[in-house]
């Protein structure tokens, strides 16, 4: 797991996070983007073929 996807997921996933709080204070239509940007912040910390993918040209640049 690369520390910029860390950062960059539980950052989304925060994000998500206060926009589903606020939404009851606003309209409900933030609560989507809130639920879609959470869903997206999980997906990215949890993507595990972003490394493979990585791995496989960091093998291919160090050939060359």
């Amino acid at each position: 797991m690369t520390k910029s996807r860390v950062i960059w997921g539980w950052g989304i996933i925060i994000l998500g996070i206060v926009i589903i709080s606020i939404s009851p204070l606003l309209k409900f239509i933030p609560l989507i983007y809130g639920i879609s940007i959470f869903i997206i912040g999980l997906f990215i910390l949890f993507n595990k073929d972003e490394d493979k993918i990585e791995q496989i040209r960091n093998v291919r640049r160090s050939k060359k």
